[in-house]
């Protein structure tokens, strides 16, 4: 087993998929240096290398997101101001996990109800991402959501969600919209990427199976 206390330097195994490794390091001293209304700022002491360093970092509640796309292959995007970039940028919906005992997808059926007045008969995972995995601990877990109906009523909004803008979108323009720079939330991005490749393949699996049938 490798020391947690030093840095990792061993060769991948061709063998075992790529993934994220968990490392549980010394925790030294851990201080609360802002508490914010959604979002707190900590300061870590972390015994790493042999050595004692100090890392600050948003403490997140994580959230959950939603690709929501329709029977024609369009996506639901909004667009809303967000303060820290000086933009109207272009989403997906979302919410913090900040409901106790609500489960990611439980928080993701709410949010797109409460954001963008939808509700889904198919839910799917899609992908979980550590959007700032430098700067926050934020875990985002996005669904894809299909099957849509409007719920009965619209909710009521406020602040930036005030003025949201809501578009249904191709998604193979959303993925160029990406993929040429016009679309550069980070959440979006890897979110519309991961739905256009899970959709491919499962298409291709669909009419893969269909042909061996005949």
């Amino acid at each position: 087993m490798a020391d947690l206390d030093t840095p990792a330097s061993r060769a991948l195994d061709p063998a075992e998929p790529l993934r994220d490794e968990l490392a549980e390091l010394e925790v030294v001293a851990s201080d609360l240096v802002y508490d914010g209304m959604v979002w707190d700022v900590r300061s870590d002491t972390v015994r790493y290398g042999g050595r004692e360093i100090v890392r600050q970092y948003i403490d997140h509640p994580g959230a959950s997101a939603i690709v929501a796309v329709d029977e024609d292959d369009r996506v639901l995007l909004i667009q809303q101001y967000r303060h820290p970039i000086r933009h109207r940028d272009w989403e997906i919906p979302a919410g913090l996990l900040d409901v106790p005992g609500e489960s990611p997808l439980e928080t993701a059926r709410r949010e797109l109800a409460e954001e963008v007045d939808l509700v889904a008969d198919e839910w799917r995972p899609l992908v979980s991402l550590f959007p700032t995995p430098g700067g926050s601990d934020e875990v985002v877990h996005v669904f894809l959501a299909r099957g849509l109906t409007a719920v009965g009523h619209a909710h009521a909004r406020e602040a930036e969600e005030a003025d949201i803008r809501i578009e249904w979108v191709p998604l193979a323009d959303a993925v160029t919209g990406v993929l040429e720079g016009r679309l550069r939330n980070g959440i979006l991005a890897t979110s519309l990427l991961a739905a256009a490749e899970t959709l491919r393949r499962t298409a291709a699996a669909s009419a893969s199976f269909a042909g061996a049938a005949e």
